[in-house]
């Protein structure tokens, strides 16, 4: 029986570039090489696609200051519409292998925003993860939240401004309205980039300028006291809940810095500390969050776990951090799911969906 082949797809032109890097490089070790032959495709920082070799497609891969990706002179291009060898060599216009799947490990923008979910769609590729809807509500912090909260799931309170409506964001006003603490981001990116908690004006200015740096829209949140909770949500129709894992961090901030460049085993509590009654009411309203926001595949639900007991939905990542130590791999593998196996799921589900969308009608006319 002829291997799955597998396009894995990394890097991007997102600032997470090189979080995508560590993840792809997780993932292409942990492959079960029984069921799946790796086909590695490497998206530089201006968009280019390259045709890689396992032997040499990152550079530095444990070491997120200096890991990179290896620009090779073999560049891809897609043929939508192709039923088979949708991918060719731009070179000589040379089919590559044909790909029964694509994992995209691509996080942040274009990759985890419903861009390239889009584009694989066209191209009539299963992939791993969340659709294009699902991508590009879940990527949108203020989308997210209006349809949770429409849904009747707690959210913190929060405002958010485009930047052509930077002259009406006043500290005065939102401190009065979200509380002296404040954490400030950019909407549409995730790691942490651009986030701040501030509680002070001059704080709170360079924090709105650092997101327009990023972004065009910011969000700007009430701080809640307490704990961050993570669970790990899988699947299509009927989703799986992982058990609860809780961030550890003194600094109130779950910063890039402390994901990506602490190598402390500690910041992540798992199994988090909690009752079973509470752990059963946060993954109910997981799945919630998970199917209002049109997610499929895989999902980290994120919460706050405020002093008072109450506990408000965060945000949702579609294509969260997947290198092996990362907590949505962490937390299956608490739950009794091992990494390699965790990947074949997600691969299995890509290519159930794909073959269930198959079988809808494209045409109202009869056959000939």
């Amino acid at each position: 029986m002829r291997k799955i082949n597998v396009g894995i797809i990394y890097g991007g032109k997102s600032v997470e570039h090189e979080v995508s890097l560590q993840s792809a490089n997780s993932v292409v070790k942990a492959l079960d090489r029984d069921k799946f032959e790796p086909i590695l495709i490497g998206v530089d920082k201006k968009g280019k696609w390259h045709l890689n070799n396992e032997a040499s497609y990152i550079y530095n891969p444990e070491n997120i200051e200096q890991v990179e990706l290896n620009k090779t002179n073999d560049h891809v291009a897609i043929l939508p519409g192709e039923t088979n060898n949708q991918l060719i060599l731009t070179k000589h216009d040379t089919p590559l292998k044909q790909l029964d799947v694509i994992f995209p490990v691509v996080h942040g923008t274009l990759g985890e925003d419903g861009s390239i979910q889009g584009l694989l769609k066209i191209a009539n590729l299963p992939y791993v993860g969340s659709d294009v809807l699902g991508s590009a509500i879940c990527m949108d912090k203020d989308i997210a939240k209006r349809l949770m909260q429409g849904a009747g799931i707690n959210v913190a309170k929060w405002k958010s401004f485009t930047i052509t409506e930077r002259d009406k964001i006043h500290y005065e006003e939102l401190s009065a309205y979200l509380g002296k603490s404040m954490f400030i981001k950019p909407a549409n990116l995730g790691s942490s980039v651009g986030v701040s908690n501030v509680s002070t004006k001059e704080a709170f200015e360079n924090a709105i300028n650092i997101v327009f740096e990023y972004d065009h829209k910011v969000i700007i949140e009430e701080a809640i006291t307490g704990r961050e909770i993570d669970f790990s949500v899988l699947g299509n129709e009927n989703p799986l809940v992982s058990l609860p894992g809780e961030v550890l961090v003194n600094s109130g901030l779950y910063s890039y810095q402390s994901k990506y460049m602490d190598e402390d085993d500690s910041k992540f509590g798992i199994p988090a500390k909690l009752n079973g009654s509470k752990i059963e009411e946060m993954q109910r309203i997981a799945v919630k969050a998970f199917e209002t926001l049109q997610c499929e595949g895989l999902a980290r639900i994120d919460f706050f776990l405020g002093e008072d007991g109450r506990f408000y939905v965060n945000e949702v990542n579609t294509l969260p951090s997947f290198t092996k130590t990362s907590i949505y791999p962490k937390l299956w593998e608490a739950s009794g799911l091992n990494y390699s196996d965790l990947i074949t799921r997600l691969i299995n589900l890509a290519i159930e969906r794909h073959n269930r969308r198959q079988k809808f009608k494209s045409t109202l006319l009869p056959s000939i």
